[in-house]
């Protein structure tokens, strides 16, 4: 991630976030939960994981991908490629 990225706080907010999810996982497991609802919150803790890379992505698209279009000449179509891939892996996820 870009290091001027104006949502970097949120970013970190949210990662902090899901960081307390699978800290919750642990604990559920620990005091052997339900496995159902372990599933629920295993499901909910996705959920926030791939809301976070569309949102990540979106700034790289916006940001990275964007001024290199601008710039123009073989970096350009290396940051679409990336964008492509990424965009690939997280269809197949």
């Amino acid at each position: 991630m870009a290091s001027h990225s104006p949502h970097k706080d949120d970013f970190l907010k949210r990662l902090r976030r899901i960081e307390g999810q699978i800290r919750g996982l642990q604990r559920m497991v620990e005091q052997d939960t339900y496995c159902i609802d372990v599933l629920t919150q295993v499901s909910a803790a996705s959920r926030a994981l791939q809301s976070f890379a569309l949102r990540l992505l979106d700034e790289h698209i916006e940001c990275c991908v964007r001024d290199a279009i601008a710039e123009g000449g073989q970096q350009a179509g290396t940051r679409v490629r990336e964008a492509n891939q990424a965009i690939a892996r997280l269809v197949r996820s």
